[in-house]
């Protein structure tokens, strides 16, 4: 009779224990992928400018459009613009006109052809500190383009603005406090309004980033080569960022908060699952090339995610072992 008592005690603290480690389980697998995104934040990206964490710039003209071309969603993830098993295959996978949104639904509103996009003033020429903000360091290669001389902005993004080769290439640099910091010297023949195409090729997840910010090149005094679109105006009043050798004089961004409840990254996550297959479906194939995985998110966070839950499950077990161990002592 005391053994069978012993059983059903130590039964009952197991079935208690599970009680409640699963919904620990439940909220861990629910939570949605880590924060370990990143994105430009000077040169201001798009995405970052039109987010909530971009200030007066998430007002401006162009902003205000993107965000209703993306159905009246913000751009709170601005640091979660990815894709995965691209491999360095990124004209084939990346369709021309969806360069700024990497191809993805969520993000489509950044693919606007608009010469009014929030932008940084610079210096051709001259040396240029990138600031790339991100919130778990990872090893990767930054490739920075700039658009060809002659580039119009009212026209849409395409690989054919674009030169066949990078003007600068960063490996691996180092996580100072919440960015990554690396320098480069900009091409000296660009004048008016440019865009610099970033990709942050990861090499310890499988996820490509992509990213667009509008810079403006000042003509030369007496100059009347223009290349195309607004010369070195910002648009439509947009508070402008202006960086010459380097881009120190724009604000410190604030510490992102893209999301702050588990419900809320559980509906994103979803939501990004399901723009994952739209995108895949909707994206040209460049021969038999296969397309990366539009919205990477389930790459990134999964692997973490399953570590966790396997440790409360192990815990668990212990818990459960102690208990009968103690009771048959008894």
């Amino acid at each position: 009779m005391t053994a069978h008592r012993r059983t059903l005690s130590a039964t009952a603290l197991a079935g208690t224990a599970a009680a409640f480690t699963a919904p620990l389980l439940l909220m861990l697998s629910a939570a949605g992928p880590a924060q370990a995104h990143g994105a430009p934040t000077a040169p201001v990206s798009r995405a970052y400018a039109c987010s909530p964490d971009g200030g007066s710039l998430a007002g401006t003209a162009a902003c205000r459009a993107a965000v209703t071309a993306n159905g009246g969603a913000p751009f709170t993830f601005w640091d979660n613009l990815r894709v995965a098993n691209v491999n360095g295959r990124d004209r084939a996978v990346i369709p021309d006109g969806r360069l700024c949104s990497g191809g993805l639904p969520d993000y489509r509103g950044l693919d606007l052809a608009r010469s009014d996009w929030p932008s940084t003033t610079l210096t051709p020429g001259a040396r240029l500190t990138m600031t790339y903000r991100s919130t778990i360091p990872h090893t990767g290669t930054f490739r920075m383009y700039l658009t060809k001389p002659g580039y119009d902005p009212s026209g849409p993004l395409n690989w054919s603005d674009l030169p066949d080769r990078p003007f600068a290439e960063v490996k691996d640099p180092a996580l100072t406090g919440d960015a990554y910091r690396f320098g480069m010297t900009l091409p000296s023949d660009r004048t008016g309004r440019h865009v610099l195409f970033t990709i942050w090729q990861n090499s310890s997840t499988p996820d490509t980033y992509y990213s667009c910010s509008d810079v403006v090149f000042p003509k030369a005094k007496g100059s009347t080569d223009g290349s195309g679109g607004a010369g070195d105006s910002a648009g439509s009043g947009a508070s402008t960022p202006t960086a010459a050798a380097s881009p120190a004089t724009q604000p410190e961004p604030v510490d992102p908060t893209p999301s702050a409840d588990p419900a809320e990254q559980a509906a994103q996550a979803a939501k990004t699952g399901q723009a994952a297959e739209s995108a895949d479906s909707a994206a040209p194939q460049a021969g038999s090339t296969v397309a990366g995985t539009p919205v990477a998110s389930a790459t990134d966070g999964t692997g973490s995610r399953h570590l966790v839950a396997a440790g409360a499950a192990a815990v668990l077990l212990a818990v459960v072992a102690a208990l009968v161990l103690r009771l048959r002592r008894r």
